[in-house]
């Protein structure tokens, strides 16, 4: 329990220290998903639906752009998903090799102090 503990509290130290950055890329996210929805005729729901499959990379194919101005934006908004999923991957990954060394003792070699 003190491994989770740690681990919560130094993940969400490291999400406030990081959050001008991925607040900033979720905005690109929405407002890109916002404009392939006007481009295509989407609704705003299946815009915003649209944005978080393509930037999660899930892709189910039910909502896809038919327009290349709709198409480029997607790819553009595929690279931003994957650059806001790779910082939240790297700041819980980080929280977990603190938390561990923290709560184990063990640097980050393996050896006990």
């Amino acid at each position: 329990m003190e491994f989770t503990l740690e681990f919560v509290r130094i993940f969400l130290s490291d999400l406030a220290y990081a959050a001008p950055l991925l607040i900033s890329l979720l905005l690109m996210i929405g407002i890109t998903g916002y404009i392939i929805g006007r481009i295509e005729g989407w609704s705003l729901s299946d815009s915003l639906y649209h944005a978080f499959i393509n930037a999660t990379t899930v892709g189910y194919g039910d909502f896809r752009p038919a327009r290349g101005r709709a198409k480029f934006l997607a790819i553009v908004l595929a690279f931003v998903g994957l650059v806001f999923t790779g910082m939240v991957v790297a700041i819980a990954l980080h929280a977990a090799n603190y938390a561990f060394a923290q709560v184990y003792e063990v640097s980050s070699f393996g050896n006990r102090f």
